[in-house]
């Protein structure tokens, strides 16, 4: 288990009611913001404090690792300038009868407030710019015997509870339904280009076809057989335009585990072919599943169009803070 610190000043009520995180990918203008990237190493089972109007309000539980999803229509004009796809992640709040305020515990806290990424100020009160940010197990487990027993109940349970399967990725199957119906209705495509793109989002027909002109076995587990094999997109489905979605340089055949920990960004490839695995990875499931770390090296180049498409799969869907601490 590890402890995160989130400031949610402006989307309280819909984030804790909900049961999720929700930031941008990025700042206004494009560039990165650490308090955002902190989202994708966020793991099932690491726990959350919630601090809102200078006081620790609640603490969740994470459910899910990271995953795309648009801004949830509940903001309404919170945070109107911000991106509409985002980072997720659900989480279980629960509510404190009795509420903390850091800032008068600030003598006991401040010894052990981080140099860079720090969510208070000296002083105990909020740094205004941070979102998201992991606090050290020391500070961690001060602000759980600040709360006291209830605290602590929340946080045993959770450490004796099974996360092995997390929560689905609510958010993104309702994005995905509604760029499926965006599809269906537009009355500039054929009928048959509607089927091709509609099937690509589940790595068959016209987008099969043209990885397999590409592709012809697993990148890492070396499996050949057409029915073991998935064609799986760099740039997701929901990300790509209908030219994208079809572009078998936009693709990998994959066996199933790999596809769906590549899908969900657990798995990556840089330019030259080194697999990249995901700090929140669970490298003993993947074990488990034959993925071991001699599959794990260099599994080949790739042409200029796949680096192209895998360059967004590590910027955007691979879960690693693109920051350094």
């Amino acid at each position: 288990m590890r402890y995160w610190w989130v400031n949610q000043n402006q989307t309280y009520k819909q984030e804790v009611l909900g049961g999720y995180l929700w930031s941008p990918k990025t700042k206004a203008n494009g560039a990165r913001n650490p308090f955002y990237e902190f989202m994708r190493e966020v793991s099932p089972g690491d726990a959350v404090f919630s601090f809102c109007d200078t006081e620790i309000k609640a603490i969740g539980i994470a459910q899910s690792n990271a995953y795309e999803a648009p801004k949830p229509l509940e903001f309404g004009n919170v945070g109107a300038y911000w991106d509409l796809v985002g980072w997720r992640v659900e989480v279980r709040f629960s509510k404190l009868v009795t509420p903390i305020r850091p800032a008068a515990h600030i003598n006991l806290l401040r010894p052990h407030l981080a140099g860079k990424y720090a969510p208070l100020r000296s002083n105990g009160h909020g740094q205004q710019s941070t979102y998201l940010t992991q606090l050290s197990d020391r500070l961690g487990s001060l602000l759980v015997d600040l709360v006291g027993t209830e605290g602590r109940m929340i946080i045993q349970a959770a450490q004796v509870e099974d996360f092995s399967l997390s929560a689905p990725n609510i958010g993104q199957v309702i994005w995905e339904e509604h760029q499926l119906s965006v599809v269906q209705e537009d009355v500039r495509l054929m009928a048959t280009e509607k089927q091709s793109i509609v099937l690509a989002r589940r790595g068959q027909g016209l987008f099969r076809q043209r990885v397999s002109t590409l592709e012809r076995a697993c990148r890492i587990t070396k499996v050949t057989q057409p029915e073991y094999l998935r064609a799986s997109h760099s740039k997701p489905w929901r990300d790509s335009n209908n030219e994208e979605r079809l572009n078998g340089e936009n693709g990998l055949l994959l066996t199933p585990d790999v596809d769906s920990l590549f899908d969900r960004g657990f798995l990556s490839f840089k330019d030259n072919g080194d697999v990249l695995v995901s700090p929140v990875a669970d490298r003993v499931s993947m074990e488990k599943m034959g993925l071991t770390a001699k599959l794990l090296g260099n599994v080949g180049s790739f042409s200029e169009g796949q680096k192209s498409f895998l360059q967004f799969h590590r910027e955007k869907i691979f879960l690693e803070a693109q920051v350094s601490r």
